[in-house]
């Protein structure tokens, strides 16, 4: 129930009384004077909602800020303020303030775009099979705790490249306002197997992508296993469907030519390492070559340079792990599986040796794609094993710099050209009037140096302004969770479990 519906309420109540008073004197008296302490009290619970919550009908005022629009000539707008009012920008140098408006002092301050993670896997609740009718979800989360690592760090959207309908809850929450989230952008996985759903020939693979429309996801992500006539089949159902196509190109092209897995309609590569593993040849012409076949058709990148990063860091030493920016933010069954189940560690000289090969390699991939102009988004597979969701996307922005991007062009790739591939580009990804309201503040100016996207002042998340003591108290809060639960949280013994 919102404000405006509390108002209609009480109005229809003195209506009532002035009615009953006139023609039944005080026969009701008693019932009429319930529902006026009842409207009374809902629309005292509203007024605290709104001062607690910060919702977004508050009028805001940013002044003497420097804007950072991100738009395609991104020019600068220095010593700006800016208006937002029912969620959205409403004016930039307005001379004409609202009535009513909080100002926020954005001196020295600059504001960029909500920042994109195109590559994320969201922790949600959930069981791996169904033990028994009515069971429900082994382990409990709270949505918040997951969601604040990416608010605090400026993340306001999110591509879930794994979506369950357990992520749709989460998106229905922040929808609600009960949760303070980022959007969050559905892909539905199909693979050949291991996979939510699964297809072994071309008409299971046409089936699964209409299932996934009906089941209203908005993207469809193939997968590793998929054989090479049901990856074309599910590519091509997609675009039947106006699905775009994100994903892994599938193992049963390892060794053919780069031409037959670039395919119409598959629109977004989700690794780096998708086009590495299919070629023994590391070099920067192999690179140019997959370049060069992205561009004629049309297929974006995700670079996810974290990834391989991460992983020869894991495979080099635990130690790694627990010093990870943001790991105390991590959720204990997770801490749990990344410290004592490590898939990476342990990893020979000879393999760890190969990671740092690949880790090159990627590097000469970015720098190819960008000479011959192939869009790129920030991504970081954020939720697996050693890759902190929201901390990530800072460290992804830094190497993009470090393989060749421009500081420019590393933040449009985390905005405007994210959004973009999404197609909600006329929603966010720029600041400019009459978008939604997700902004970060930063102390610094990130185009002189990236690192300087980390050092953030406050976030509109929506409209919602959260300034750097109430992210520091949510984050706070997510650890003083996580270390009073982290004895009820073992992943071995989580798995035992399952066998019993």
């Amino acid at each position: 129930m919102n404000p405006e519906t509390v108002t209609i309420h009480e109005i229809v109540v003195l209506l009532l009384i002035i009615i009953i008073n006139q023609k039944f004197k005080m026969k009701y008296l008693k019932i009429i004077t319930l529902l006026v302490f009842v409207s009374t009290n809902l629309n005292a619970q509203n007024k605290t909602l709104l001062e607690k919550d910060n919702t977004a009908h508050n009028r805001y005022a940013i002044k003497n800020v420097n804007i950072i629009p991100m738009t395609k000539d991104n020019n600068v707008i220095e010593n700006a303020t800016i208006v937002i009012e029912d969620n959205k920008i409403a004016s930039i140098n307005s001379n004409v303030l609202p009535k009513d408006v909080k100002v926020i002092d954005g001196t020295g301050k600059w504001l960029i775009p909500g920042l994109i993670d195109m590559h994320v896997h969201t922790l949600a609740e959930g069981t791996p099979f169904i033990m028994y009718p009515t069971k429900g979800p082994l382990v409990s989360m709270k949505t918040q705790n997951i969601m604040t690592p990416y608010i605090a760090n400026g993340v306001t959207t999110i591509f879930e490249l794994s979506a369950r309908p357990e992520n749709i809850g989460q998106r229905n929450e922040i929808i609600r306002g009960g949760v303070i989230g980022p959007r969050i952008a559905l892909a539905k996985v199909i693979g050949g197997k291991k996979s939510n759903l699964t297809a072994s020939n071309p008409s299971d693979g046409r089936n699964a992508v209409r299932l996934a429309k009906e089941e209203s996801y908005e993207f469809i992500k193939a997968y590793t296993w998929l054989n090479e006539e049901t990856f074309k089949a599910v590519v091509d159902e997609a675009q039947k469907q106006n699905m775009k196509v994100v994903g892994h190109i599938p193992n049963a092209f390892e060794g053919k030519p780069a031409q037959d897995f670039f395919i119409p309609h598959f629109g977004l590569i989700a690794h780096a390492e998708e086009l590495s593993k299919q070629t023994e040849d590391h070099s920067f012409e192999k690179a140019q070559e997959f370049a060069r076949l992205a561009k004629e058709n049309g297929t974006w990148l995700i670079p996810n340079l974290t990834n391989m990063v991460s992983i020869r860091k894991q495979a080099e030493s635990l130690q790694n792990v627990k010093s990870l920016a943001g790991f105390k933010y991590v959720h204990p069954l997770m801490q749990s599986k990344w410290l004592t189940s490590n898939s990476y560690h342990g990893a020979s000289d000879k393999l760890i040796a190969y990671y740092k090969k690949l880790i090159d390699f990627h590097i000469l991939i970015v720098k190819a794609f960008k000479e011959a102009g192939v869009p790129m988004v920030a991504g970081t597979d954020a939720g697996i094993s050693g890759i902190v969701s929201g901390f990530s996307l800072h460290g992804e922005l830094k190497l993009l710099v470090e393989a060749g991007l421009t500081n420019n062009e590393a933040l449009a790739s985390a905005t405007r050209l994210a959004a973009e591939w999404l197609e909600i580009n006329d929603k966010i990804g720029t600041i400019e009037i009459g978008k939604f309201a997700d902004i970060v503040m930063l102390d610094q100016n990130p185009l002189d140096d990236i690192n300087n996207t980390r050092k953030i002042s406050g976030v509109f998340v929506n409209g919602n302004w959260i300034d750097k003591n109430k992210l520091d108290t949510m984050l706070s809060d997510v650890e003083k969770w996580n270390n009073a639960n982290k004895e009820n949280y073992n992943w071995k013994e989580l798995l035992n479990s399952l066998k019993n």
